[in-house]
């Protein structure tokens, strides 16, 4: 007679693994570009289907234009947002570029291509001084970018006494009202930049430099990483993107208006940097998320014009759209363990 097991029988290990639906979630969650790309197919569409004339050809060119004002500035933005710091002269600065464009062209008689130069050169030695005083003597980025904002819009009117000036070099305007296969050449200015921005920072070691110094800059320094040239070079990148900015924008209106940078570009570049997935204490974020926050913002913007909602409510929605981008990066940080502090 054999003696009987007192072992207890097996029973079935649960089953731990998440559902595909709650990995998707999860992985959406995780991801803001992801998320932020979903939205601009949302909003689209739903825009679209309420107004007839949003998605017509013309009105996807006015787009196209706007963007490319935008979305500039705002990948600019972005590269001072990784180091952990903050750019509110981008705007002013922009506006600033098309005075200093047209007043070479026009005043001092430069060709159009040395006038632009010229201007650009004017904007990378600003980038240069906001990096020197952030890195060097401690200066919180806030306050130095606030300084050239209030400086900028001064200088603008200062040079042109509050006058528009006009008879600029037909090549600005060229450059704003050219297309390539329908395309305007400003769209594809934009996507050219966020190109060259995402091989920059995911492609480059720079890149990646880039990354740690707004993660922890000093464990970028005990690595070895130079993290003032690092900070710098981003400052001079926002200054000089933002000089691209005001060059096109000229170049659009034929003409260079002193009253242009003081339309709250800036407000609209680090808003769609935040809603592209860029964490404001640096370090995270993807230019593919900022592409898609500047697209989203710029769908919402014409949108509401084409549903002939009242202009003076889109800085309205702006704020509000800027606002839940916040709350859900911090959202993810506390319930997915992101690094975001």
């Amino acid at each position: 007679m054999s003696a009987q097991s007192t072992l207890p029988p097996p029973t079935a290990a649960p089953d731990t693994r998440p559902r595909t639906g709650s990995r998707l979630l999860r992985r959406l969650a995780e991801s803001p570009e992801a998320g932020v790309v979903i939205a601009c197919v949302v909003v689209f569409a739903a825009i679209a289907a309420n107004a007839s004339t949003y998605a017509s050809v013309g009105n996807l060119q006015v787009m196209g234009r706007d963007l490319a004002q935008v979305g500039i500035l705002a990948i600019g933005e972005s590269l001072v947002i990784l180091t952990g710091g903050i750019d509110l002269s981008v705007g002013a600065l922009a506006g600033l570029a098309g005075i200093l464009a047209a007043w070479f062209n026009v005043n001092a008689g430069l060709p159009a291509p040395v006038a632009i130069l010229f201007t650009l050169a004017v904007c990378a030695v600003v980038g240069i001084w906001h990096g020197t005083m952030v890195t060097k003597l401690n200066v919180p980025p806030f306050v130095i970018t606030l300084v050239t904002f209030t400086t900028a819009q001064g200088l603008a009117l200062a040079i042109t006494g509050g006058t528009p000036i006009n008879g600029i070099d037909p090549l600005f305007s060229n450059l704003s009202s050219f297309y390539i296969q329908r395309i305007p050449v400003p769209a594809i200015f934009f996507f050219g930049v966020a190109l060259i921005a995402w091989f920059a920072l995911e492609r480059t070691y720079i890149g990646r430099q880039v990354y740690a110094v707004g993660g922890n800059k000093e464990a970028a320094r005990l690595a070895g990483i130079p993290v003032a040239r690092r900070i710098t070079t981003t400052y001079v990148a926002s200054a000089l993107l933002a000089g691209v900015v005001g060059i096109l924008v000229i170049g659009r209106m034929n003409v260079a208006d002193p009253s242009v940078g003081g339309s709250g570009w800036e407000l609209i570049a680090i808003a769609a940097a935040v809603v592209g997935g860029m964490s404001l204490f640096g370090g995270e974020g993807r230019i593919i998320g900022v592409a898609a926050g500047a697209i989203l913002l710029e769908f919402i913007a014409n949108g509401l014009l084409a549903l002939h909602v009242s202009p003076y409510y889109q800085q309205v929605v702006q704020g509000v759209v800027l606002g839940v981008a916040i709350l859900l990066d911090r959202l993810r940080a506390s319930y997915f363990g992101r690094s975001r502090r």
